[in-house]
């Protein structure tokens, strides 16, 4: 966010100096409450999705660190035996019925 110029507090705290035909200062006001109020929601909208994605990332670890990594010796015979194991744990006795 280092490319950002603008806080919401920026906005709200900056003070224009008035000319002979200046803009009317009211509107100017409005303009930039509607402004703030923009740049307040997209930082919680960022803020959001910074919570997110370290939350996503945290997930991501964590399973990457809980699945297993297959052997590089791993046939077809060993994924089918590794297989039919998981069926039975998972079905039990229903699986021959």
């Amino acid at each position: 966010m280092d490319n950002i110029k603008l806080t919401a507090k920026d906005i709200l705290e900056k003070e224009f100096k008035s000319g002979i035909k200046g803009y009317k200062q009211e509107d100017v006001d409005k303009y930039l409450d509607l402004i703030i109020k923009d740049y307040e929601v997209f930082q919680q909208v960022i803020e959001d999705l910074r919570q997110e994605n370290l939350r996503l990332r945290r997930q991501l670890e964590d399973t990457s660190k809980k699945q297993p990594i297959p052997q590089s010796g791993t046939t077809n015979f060993d994924i089918l035996k590794r297989l039919s194991n998981l069926e039975k744990h998972v079905f039990g006795s229903k699986l021959f019925d």
